[in-house]
């Protein structure tokens, strides 16, 4: 018998400060890290024609033992095993609220994975089919380049007026930052509400990670001007940004993004206008803001899918976020004219690494009454991260 090791998160004790590494494909993989390549024991052969019925049994040997979760922008041929579909923390909900369920099997991304073990029973153990499904957003914010940021903000001596916000895709880590300094989890969809709540406490806020969504929310619901927000880049000394440029900044941004709603611009939006009349362009706010200015529509992920269910048939729609998630609404509303905002096709390679055969592995191992790729958050982290969500769900 194969005995993986949990996977832990959170920084370690005494251990030196350090960014992400940059490992050659093939020449080692860092445990800590969301971009591990390590997947131990034998996958089936992704050609296997026997892989639908060999989960369907494996899921069906497991009953009531197993609940899993399939975000909205995997594969079609996983999502069908997956009891419950959805966004991000509506899945980490929904596993807490089954804890007759001691396995939960998250068809996602590692951030996802960490939420749903932090709002899950001890008990419960959250298995990511492949590690090595991270998210690119939330790895361009490390606990080590946060700490250096809030230093450079007391050093600038306007740390006692910011309130830390963390977008729901970054890691535990970041959650607990921002719950041990007073901050707030957001989705897509409640980021305005957080931000009212942040700046009824403090003059500024450190928006983290994704600067796409906190300048659109600033902007476009708040009623801030660009000016008003300034990017704080971790690459660059302090942060590339002068002291007075801190001071007078209402919003500081994090310089990062999504790699795929980051890729729609302008020139998108202004093609497929020219090429389907009539045609509503409806975007994710993780867009650029010249994107979502451009737009007809702005809104999260549950928001697009209700409003292609409530269109009127016949009417043509250009949606700019995931492409398997477009391919899913293209097909569920054959009465519509659904098409992807891009001419180049983009998935989410991330979270396209959770396949059949991964998920076959997973369900199998659980059968054989092993427990492969356990996501386990350290409990400290997870209690200051919970303390960042718990505020969330406090929202007025």
């Amino acid at each position: 018998m194969t005995v993986t090791p949990e996977r832990t998160t959170g920084p370690v004790p005494g251990a030196p400060a350090r960014d992400l590494p940059l490992l050659l494909l093939g020449a080692g993989s860092d445990p800590a890290s969301e971009r591990g390549v390590d997947c131990p024991g034998e996958l089936p052969p992704a050609s296997d024609p026997d892989l639908v019925e060999r989960a369907r049994a494996a899921k069906a040997a497991l009953g009531d033992r197993v609940f899993v979760l399939g975000h909205h922008y995997q594969r079609d041929e996983v999502i069908q095993f997956a009891d419950v579909t959805g966004d991000s923390f509506k899945l980490a909900q929904q596993a807490a609220a089954r804890p007759e369920a001691p396995h939960i099997v998250f068809c996602g991304v590692h951030f996802m994975a960490e939420s749903a073990d932090i709002l899950t029973a001890d008990h419960q153990q959250v298995v990511l089919p492949d590690l090595a499904a991270g998210c690119s957003m939330a790895d361009m914010a490390t606990f080590d380049q946060v700490e250096e940021c809030w230093e450079v903000l007391e050093d600038a001596g306007i740390a006692d007026d910011v309130v830390p916000v963390t977008y729901m895709n970054s890691s535990a880590d970041i959650k607990a930052f921002v719950g041990r300094h007073g901050g707030v989890v957001c989705t897509s969809s409640n980021a305005k509400r957080a931000l009212d709540w942040a700046y009824a406490k403090g003059g500024k806020v450190l928006f983290l990670p994704d600067q796409h969504l906190g300048r659109n929310t600033a902007v476009l619901e708040m009623g801030f001007s660009l000016d008003d927000c300034v990017v704080y880049s971790p690459h660059r000394p302090e942060g590339g940004l002068s002291q007075r440029q801190l001071r007078d900044a209402k919003m500081i941004l994090w310089k990062g993004h999504c790699s795929v709603h980051g890729r729609f611009t302008k020139e998108s939006v202004d093609d497929v206008r020219a090429r389907v009349p009539g045609v509503n362009v409806l975007v994710h706010p993780e867009c650029r803001h010249e994107v979502v200015t451009s737009a007809d529509l702005i809104g999260s992920t549950e928001f697009i899918i209700r409003t292609l269910e409530a269109a009127p048939a016949g009417s043509s729609w250009a949606i700019g976020t995931e492409l398997n998630l477009v391919k899913r609404l293209a097909n569920a509303h054959p009465d519509k004219n659904v098409m992807f905002l891009d001419k180049t096709v983009c998935f989410c390679s991330t979270m396209n690494r959770i396949d059949l055969p991964h998920l076959v592995w997973s369900l199998e191992s659980l059968v054989r009454g092993e427990v492969p790729n356990v996501i386990r958050v350290d409990e400290e982290t997870a209690h200051y991260a919970r303390v960042a969500l718990d505020q969330m769900l406090a929202l007025p």
